[in-house]
């Protein structure tokens, strides 16, 4: 139902506004050392598509995986050159059959502060909370989203045993070399059992957890406030993390007004760039307009993340059944008739990488782009294919529909003009992300524009979008693909311990995904983010991971 716009909506809104800012400062105020007059360092960032959970379990999308990376931790974590290093763990051993895995937990490690636990105080993290927290995942009654990431890969809920508090094991039914890579996901951090049982799905909004900052305060699209965990076990060179004393989430949906809020210093930290503005900020080249020299700083790095076209292939489905997708070919004829590098150039002012390779992104070890083949950009293979399909110049060929999300709207735009170009009349349907998102994780779309970014730094973790065995809803299979060469190749490369030979079973895979064609890569995304001059200490990983702990606010 349409609501007209009036005097007193506004008033409102922004008597709305004013109360969370209010209820923002007074939060924020609170964590004043005994009242002494110190001005308090809060990182200010926005959030402009919203988020969806701040339980591990449904750590599913960036702004998710970033707040939790602020609340929570796991056994083991990631530094910035990839490599999986202590946590709450602090050793650990792996049986000679590669099946048992037994780590040893710090035993400074403690949740936040919450009134659930004795005198209020959180009380010292235990093996037995891992068991749980694992558990949980897997439980069908939590639906969590990262089931999956223990999927095929354990027997039932004795495999996470506590051997005593400070001792956890766990025990695969078969070898699994990335292990310790996956543990790093954000599905895989320690969560109180108690607190969690007693709020049960609404645990999403009293998080507690053990991370540098604790959960103070949340109205969903407005404001989010964490605040400094005092009683944190991470120092650097023996100083107590974090040096900040809050941080404050917005929710402004439009980038360009965020933007806005960023260069009148509103906001510390700006994450990419929109269509809309990045004309402003970069040259063609991708580098910095002489506008904006000096006024901030902007860091670019590889980012694990491969945005692309996803196609369901499974003939079996009535909703492929009257798609022409179903036909290799056209998916193949719709790969070659896209020409990455000018997508890049200008529409994305040369941020990325074309994706002439396979699924695995640039900047993941094993990456090689003369080993795997993908598609470069020919108009007349792809025509050539189109007609062996029965379609030549397109005559014949019922319209396909391609859906998106109002960000990528300009990129699938041109990416219809290709397909214009070669006979392929394609109508674009744009949707809110979050109902995208809905619509794909239920195989509900033919054709959909999506990103994968590594939840950890290993090609499996891109290849399992794949296996037949993480079919939706289990798993991320979102293009319902199915080849039992895949899934023959996939599990062996499990037992793999030597990483080049581990590696070349990657690329053989990712080349049998591109030759099939289930999705159509766009490009291999390049980390992008704006800084103001005042801050020092920032992650720049290759998962483009918010990691706040080390931030300093001058």
């Amino acid at each position: 139902m349409h609501i007209p716009f009036t005097r007193k909506t506004s008033v409102l809104q922004a008597l709305s506004r004013l109360i969370c800012v209010s209820i923002c400062v007074l939060f924020i105020s609170a964590c004043a050392n005994n009242g002494e007059d110190i001005q308090k360092k809060v990182f200010n960032i926005n959030l402009n598509e919203g988020l969806t959970s701040l339980d591990p379990a449904f750590a599913r999308n960036q702004n998710a995986l970033w707040m939790i990376n602020q609340i929570f931790n796991g056994l083991v974590q990631v530094n910035d050159s990839l490599k999986t290093v202590p946590a709450i763990a602090k050793t650990w051993e792996i049986s000679e059959g590669g099946k048992v895995y037994t780590f040893h937990l710090r035993s400074d490690v403690h949740f936040h502060d919450n009134p659930l636990f004795p005198k209020g105080k959180g009380r010292k993290v235990i093996a037995r909370d891992f068991v749980y927290s694992f558990n949980r995942i897997i439980d069908p009654k939590t639906a969590s989203s990262g089931a999956w990431i223990f999927n095929d890969k354990i027997n039932d809920k004795k495999s996470f045993k506590a051997i005593n508090d400070s001792t956890l094991q766990i025990t695969l039914k078969k070898p699994f070399t990335p292990f310790l890579s996956l543990l790093t996901a954000q599905y895989g951090s320690v969560v109180p059992f108690e607190v969690a049982e007693h709020y049960g799905k609404d645990f999403r909004n009293h998080p507690v957890g053990t991370g540098p900052f604790k959960f103070k305060y949340w109205k969903e699209g407005e404001i989010l406030v964490l605040l400094k965990n005092e009683n944190y076990w991470e120092n650097d060179n023996g100083v107590k993390l974090p040096y900040l004393d809050a941080m404050k989430a917005t929710f402004i949906s439009d980038k360009q007004t965020a933007f806005m809020e960023f260069i009148k210093k509103n906001l510390d930290f700006f994450n990419s760039i929109d269509g809309s503005y990045r004309d402003d900020i970069l040259t063609k080249s991708g580098k910095m307009t002489k506008k904006y020299q000096g006024k901030f700083q902007l860091k670019t790095g590889p980012y694990l993340n491969t945005e692309y076209l996803g196609i369901l292939v499974d003939t079996g489905m009535a909703i492929v059944k009257s798609s022409p997708l179903r036909d290799k070919k056209i998916r193949q004829a719709i790969n070659y008739a896209i020409d990455r590098r000018k997508m890049i150039k200008y529409l994305r002012n040369s941020i990325g990488t074309p994706g002439h390779s396979g699924f695995i992104p640039k900047g993941m070890p094993g990456f090689d782009m003369e080993k795997v083949k993908g598609y470069a950009y020919d108009p007349e293979k792809a025509k050539k294919l189109l007609s062996e399909a029965g379609y030549p110049n397109g005559d014949g060929l019922p319209e396909i529909k391609l859906q998106t999300s109002t960000t990528y709207k300009d990129l699938i735009e041109f990416v219809q003009g290709e397909l214009s170009a070669i006979g392929i009349t394609c109508r674009v349907e744009v949707n809110q992300s979050s109902s995208l998102r809905e619509l794909i994780s239920k195989n509900g779309v033919n054709f959909f524009r999506g990103s994968w970014i590594a939840d950890y730094p290993d090609a499996e973790n891109y290849l399992s979008v794949f296996y037949s065995k993480n079919y939706v809803p289990i798993g991320p299979n979102y293009t319902s693909f199915k080849n039992k060469e895949f899934d023959r190749l996939f599990e062996s490369s499990f037992y793999e311990i030597n990483d080049e030979k581990r590696y070349k079973l990657y690329r053989k895979m990712d080349n049998l995904v591109m030759e099939q064609s289930p999705v159509v890569i766009l490009f291999y995304d390049q980390l992008i983010n704006l800084y103001q001059n005042n801050i020092s200490g920032m992650s720049n990983n290759a998962q483009n991971l918010l990691i706040l702990k080390r931030v300093k606010k001058l």
